[in-house]
């Protein structure tokens, strides 16, 4: 049996107090760690009370830090940036993400229409790649400033197809915008009419507008009623 590294990082349980009834894996980007995308959780919790939430260190350590920085993490290097080379690092990474996405289901008792991935950048490509490929679907997928890898093989490699919510901005200097509208037709062309916004003045990052679409999509694929929320919600929480 082939043994995973074993991914660590940091997690928000449940605000209500409760056991988990929805588990939300957060997959950080390149050079960064998981401490990065935790970071959004709480506005997630705004709808998802019930959500545990969970954010790995990727596998590897990020291999263009320069000597002097601490190196973050990575999925899988980016010292060659062609496509070819994109897909086989998230061929090779993807093992170790769903081996994770695996022990968190057996831990929290979950089933996989309970679990959404939330990504951004590297972590969307890794989000998009393991999570269209697993044979039970998803409840979802987000990608936050990503891109679709390998799309001319996704029609033979498909196993499932999840609501997908993807977000980029306009100024994105690091993976350009155009990589949106590429992945939205990549998905199209499987079956996937994904939802996607494109945020004005906003470069390789999130803003507030990007996290409230997050905070929307959540809701609407766990079925949670925002309207009844709010109305049971005491004034000045």
């Amino acid at each position: 049996m082939t043994e995973f590294p074993t991914l660590n990082g940091p997690t928000l349980g449940p605000l209500s107090g409760h056991s988990p009834e929805q588990l939300v894996i957060m997959l950080h980007g390149v050079g960064s760690d998981g401490d990065d995308l935790i970071g959004m959780a709480p506005y997630f919790q705004k709808v998802l009370p019930d959500a545990l939430f969970v954010s790995p260190n990727a596998p590897f350590s990020f291999d263009l830090a320069p000597p002097e920085l601490q190196a973050g993490y990575q999925w899988f290097s980016l010292q060659d940036t062609s496509p070819a080379s994109r897909l086989a690092g998230a061929q090779t990474a993807a093992p170790i993400v769903d081996a994770f996405i695996d022990a968190q289901l057996a831990e929290t008792g979950l089933t996989e229409n309970k679990v959404a991935l939330v990504g951004f950048s590297q972590g969307t490509m890794m989000a998009l790649h393991v999570g269209l490929r697993r044979p039970n679907q998803l409840a979802g997928i987000i990608g936050y400033s990503g891109m679709l890898v390998g799309q001319e093989l996704l029609p033979d490699a498909i196993k499932s197809r999840p609501p997908v919510l993807l977000v980029h901005g306009d100024e994105d200097d690091v993976v350009p915008v155009d990589a949106l509208p590429q992945a939205v037709g990549g998905l199209e062309a499987v079956g996937i009419t994904a939802r996607h916004h494109s945020c004005p003045g906003l470069g390789h990052g999130l803003d507030d507008a990007g996290v409230r679409h997050g905070m929307d999509f959540l809701a609407d694929i766990f079925g949670v009623d925002l309207q009844a929320m709010a109305a049971e919600t005491p004034p000045g929480i």
